[in-house]
């Protein structure tokens, strides 16, 4: 493989388009690495290792040898502040507390949006067969205010369901969350690709956050404001690279799952329906901003309390390095 990972914590989960395009294809430039938030671990970052494995950086004028990857949120931030190429993909919910910090970042284009990823299930027999049967129930989340939390209360949210008569249980993993399942300790537990397909023998689905929810804006790809001054060939090159690698994605995704189980270490069958899950709900985008998706994001954010009052997107985001179908496309 003609890439690597530079993992500094990796952790199971997360949280948390089609067009092809002309690019402009430029002289590479020097080496660098990217951050991307849950490198290795998620669904988020295959579209950078396709066009990693298939030199579309390169292509677009820069040369991505590697990426940076941690467990999401804060540190994934900081990672990005702390490299030569200040460039990342990070959860919503991550920029937006950086901006709150003071930290000066742009978000310069979208990365996913869509949470089929995440699911709840239970075990066979249990008397939990729909979103209506959790009231009284005990569900195990990954962490407090974080995404597993949050699509959990959207979920009910959309259902119906008074979240207060839901308990959520902090089990500090999904791994964790499925051993609280099968001891008893709750009846449900949140889950996410492709820990779900793996383990899917072994519990049924409550329900499938992606049949319930709308599309939402999940990652997106920031830099500082001195680098998007100083560097905007780069950058663009970068958002291009990526995006020929998503088009990548969708075009072939029988290639992307043989990737995918590589890097996963996943069986054939496992990373093909992981792909072809994610393919199905257009997860990955090309880049451009819709305005519904992100505040569908920060509505989720608000059920947790991370988020108070609206987002001003016009002072976070940037559409001016993005190719220009993709600005036309954008709405903020």
């Amino acid at each position: 493989m003609k890439w690597f990972v530079k993992r500094a914590c990796v952790t199971l989960g997360a949280s948390l388009v089609l067009s092809a395009a002309s690019l402009v294809y430029g002289p590479a430039t020097q080496a660098d690495e990217i951050s991307v938030t849950q490198w290795g671990s998620s669904l988020y970052g295959l579209p950078y290792a396709v066009a990693m494995d298939k030199g579309l950086f390169k292509k677009a004028g820069v040369d991505i040898t590697g990426i940076l990857t941690s467990g999401g949120g804060g540190t994934t931030v900081r990672n990005i502040l702390a490299s030569k190429t200040p460039y990342g993909e990070v959860a919503v919910a991550a920029a937006l507390a950086a901006q709150r910090q003071g930290l000066d970042l742009v978000i310069v284009n979208v990365g996913t949006r869509s949470v089929a990823e995440a699911s709840m299930v239970t075990m066979p027999g249990t008397n939990v067969q729909t979103v209506a049967d959790l009231p009284g129930k005990k569900v195990a989340i990954t962490s407090p205010k974080g995404v597993s939390e949050m699509l959990l209360l959207m979920v009910l949210k959309q259902k119906g369901i008074d979240a207060s008569k839901v308990t959520r249980v902090a089990s500090g993993g999904y791994v964790n969350g499925l051993t609280m399942l099968e001891q008893g300790a709750v009846s449900g537990a949140v889950l996410i690709e492709p820990l779900s397909i793996v383990r899917k023998a072994s519990y049924r689905t409550v329900y499938r956050a992606g049949d319930v929810l709308q599309p939402m804006t999940t990652s997106v790809g920031i830099t500082t404001r001195e680098f998007a001054k100083s560097h905007p060939d780069e950058l663009r090159a970068i958002i291009a690279g990526r995006r020929a690698g998503v088009d990548a994605v969708y075009a072939d995704p029988a290639g992307a799952a043989t990737l995918l189980q590589s890097s996963f270490k996943l069986t054939p069958d496992v990373a093909r329906e992981a792909v072809d899950n994610m393919v199905k709900s257009r997860m990955w985008s090309d880049g451009e901003f819709n305005r519904a998706e992100l505040d569908r994001m920060t509505d989720g954010l608000k059920l947790i309390g991370e988020l108070n009052g609206d987002v001003d997107w016009s002072k976070l985001v940037d559409t001016s390095f993005l190719p220009a179908d993709l600005k036309a496309k954008s709405t903020l």
